[in-house]
């Protein structure tokens, strides 16, 4: 199917569509015409890309993680799973982190210079 088709079955701009082609996330081959020709399956690839992105996934994560690791896994439920657990330990030592910033920036909050703390 022509970028077009493919941008608009996946819910994506046909820039988008090449940025992820760019970056290895999608391939096309190229017809006589010169236009891009991707395979009907691009379209469910795309979509669970953005579901990645959405769950806080990275595009570098994506493709090495979440292709050819997922679809070789004995247990592709088992294998997500562990993705998943390990996303949320990322999320919750983000959260403590800026946690922490938040309690700095309130320490600071009137004292007239961000390098003093109130006191």
């Amino acid at each position: 199917m022509l970028i077009g088709e493919l941008a608009a079955r996946a819910g994506l701009s046909r820039d988008t569509v090449r940025f992820y082609e760019k970056r290895g996330l999608v391939t096309s081959h190229r017809l006589p015409s010169g236009y891009r020709d991707f395979a009907p399956e691009t379209v469910e690839w795309l979509r669970y890309v953005r579901t990645a992105q959405m769950l806080g996934f990275s595009l570098a994560e994506i493709p090495a993680r979440h292709g050819e690791e997922l679809r070789d896994a004995p247990d592709t439920a088992e294998a997500l799973s562990a993705l998943f657990a390990e996303k949320i330990r990322v999320v919750d030592a983000r959260m403590a982190e800026l946690s922490a910033l938040r309690a700095e920036l309130t320490a600071r909050v009137g004292t007239g210079c961000p390098l003093r703390t109130a006191g």
